[in-house]
């Protein structure tokens, strides 16, 4: 090798350290920032008043991964509903901190409802629906008292499609006078910016403590929310929450989601995730968290589940085997996951691969800790199978999808089991 050329580098960049926050409820504590792992968050979409209907989905999410779930806080009987909601998730074991997102009249809620306050394990605060004029500060500062009593973190979440207008009128005002002015869109950076240093600085000097804040700014442009991410970074230590407002649905929201925040943390920025995608009609609210997830696992920052590593098909491919089976194991695999991650410390580590042919099957197969390489046009009716890069067993015939799980299975048990 030529010494004079320095080696390509891998992976990320080294994350920024932040300041640590920690959600906590009973003996479970969620650490966001400090060098913490990044943690996945969702949120629900149910009617938070039917507390049956919120408290069974939330479970959901949290079983697929979400480590912290979000709910709406926004009227009078969503507010009584959250204590029975809590109640509801330890019956059945789920021990996931709540957050509650409240926007307009979270001032009145939280200090109505104190068993609300209590049950939620942190409060969301967007500082442009807080309130107008002079109400304004008096009720973020109620807020932020209940938050001290109960000893509760807040995320401070700017989003630019309910931005504080007055504070974004007085920056178009001064920008006007500038010599040379701004874009709107960089006075719309800048605002965003603003409000949640601000509000963040007004928050401690209320007394809240600097590591029981999380901000964020979230816009629903790839470009926009990259842009603000970098300099809210360079202008702060606080944790950051990272998420695609309104991304979308489908292929869309996915793609779009995972550019911008591929991007960022790629950086060394963010300390905690949103995948904010529209369902489609009927769909399920825990595919956020599972594209949540495949973006950390894929960039190399966390491991949640065995990856699937398999081809797309082309012309050598004769059959939908390859395709069939690789869902197949990559549902399996996931569907064991609550399961696994306790009894087989480390699974989540687990490659298994399934290609289509003989060009590239038999080495990808022997990259991964299990591989196999199916017939393709031409080829011999069999399939190789490779474990730990050797060649274990050669199958055949009509089961060679549960013949091939199987083998799975015992490999996890083997390589993975407690002794």
């Amino acid at each position: 090798m030529d010494q004079s050329v320095s080696p390509v580098p891998s992976g990320p960049v080294a994350r920024k350290i932040t300041r640590q926050s920690v959600v906590r409820y009973g003996d479970r504590e969620v650490r966001v920032g400090g060098g913490a792992p990044v943690v996945v968050q969702s949120m629900t979409n149910t009617d938070t008043a039917d507390a049956i209907g919120t408290a069974i989905q939330i479970k959901e999410l949290a079983r697929a991964g979400s480590e912290v779930v979000r709910i709406t806080v926004n009227t009078e009987e969503a507010a009584a509903a959250v204590p029975a909601i809590r109640e509801q998730l330890d019956k059945m074991g789920i021990d996931v901190p709540l957050v509650g997102d409240f926007h307009y009249n979270g001032h009145l809620l939280l200090t109505r409802h104190p068993a609300c306050a209590e049950a939620l394990s942190k409060y969301r605060i967007n500082p442009g629906n807080v309130g107008q004029g002079a109400k304004r500060d008096t009720q973020f500062a109620q807020m932020i008292e209940v938050a001290n009593k109960y000893d509760k973190p807040v995320r401070i979440g700017v989003n630019w499609g309910s931005l504080d207008q007055s504070l974004l009128a007085r920056m178009m005002d001064e920008n006007a006078q500038r010599k040379d002015p701004w874009t709107a869109q960089g006075v719309m950076y800048e605002a965003l910016i603003t409000s949640a240093l601000d509000n963040a600085k007004r928050a401690e000097e209320l007394g809240m403590p600097g590591d029981r804040i999380v901000l964020s700014c979230k816009v629903s442009g790839v470009q926009d929310l990259i842009a603000v991410y970098r300099e809210l970074s360079r202008r702060c230590d606080y944790p950051l929450h990272l998420g695609l407002t309104e991304a979308g649905m489908g292929s869309k929201g996915i793609v779009a989601s995972t550019a911008a925040i591929g991007v960022l943390l790629q950086e060394g920025i963010g300390d905690t995730i949103r995948v904010s995608l529209t369902p489609e009609p009927g769909g399920d609210r825990t595919k956020e968290v599972i594209v949540a997830q495949e973006i950390l696992q894929t960039m190399g920052l966390r491991k949640f589940t065995p990856m699937v590593i398999a081809c797309p098909g082309c012309g050598r491919t004769t059959s939908t085997v390859f395709q069939e089976l690789a869902d197949q194991i990559q549902t399996y695999l996931r569907e064991q996951m609550p399961v696994w991650k306790t009894s087989y410390p480390g699974v989540e580590e687990m490659n298994v691969a399934v290609m289509g042919c003989i060009v590239n099957g038999p080495g990808e197969s022997k990259h991964a800790n299990i591989g196999i390489s199916l017939p393709g046009t031409g080829e011999s009716p069999a399939a190789p199978v490779f474990v730990d890069g050797q060649k274990s067993v050669t199958l055949r015939g009509e089961r060679i999808a549960e013949e091939f799980q199987t083998i799975v299975l015992d490999y996890v048990k083997t390589r993975y089991g407690r002794s």
